[in-house]
């Protein structure tokens, strides 16, 4: 069975860096498509990056376009994000998500995910 696990979240100052990892099971990452996704106390879960795995396509959200870096390990069957420049808008439960159905966007939608992470919490605050 498809599992999800992020880590790597925390508590960082504005101008900081965290990198979050996303380390799947139950299958090996050379055909899917990973994306991040975030979502705020109050506010919508939106996108925030996503990789096709076996084409190396990736996609990232304006927001944080120059400042988070999306790679893939695929010995190590983990997906990261680089995050750097934190803002206190960054602040937010991340998570990442597999198993796209038939989507006409890059990136997929939300709800062209099947399989979701249980998130981890990124705080930027001084």
């Amino acid at each position: 069975q498809l599992q999800l696990e992020e880590s790597g979240g925390g508590l960082v100052q504005p101008g900081g860096s965290l990198r979050l990892s996303c380390a799947t099971s139950g299958t090996t990452l050379d055909y899917y498509i990973i994306g991040w996704f975030r979502q705020a106390p109050g506010k919508e879960r939106e996108g925030v990056s996503c990789i096709d795995i076996g084409g190396g396509r990736i996609g990232y959200a304006d927001s944080v376009k120059g400042r988070f870096t999306i790679s893939r390990d695929t010995t190590k069957n983990t997906v990261y994000l680089q995050m750097n420049t934190l803002k206190p808008e960054d602040t937010a439960v991340y998570y990442c998500a597999t198993d796209v159905s038939d989507s006409t966007e890059w990136c997929p939608l939300e709800a062209d995910f099947g399989s979701w992470g249980q998130g981890t919490q990124v705080t930027v605050s001084s």
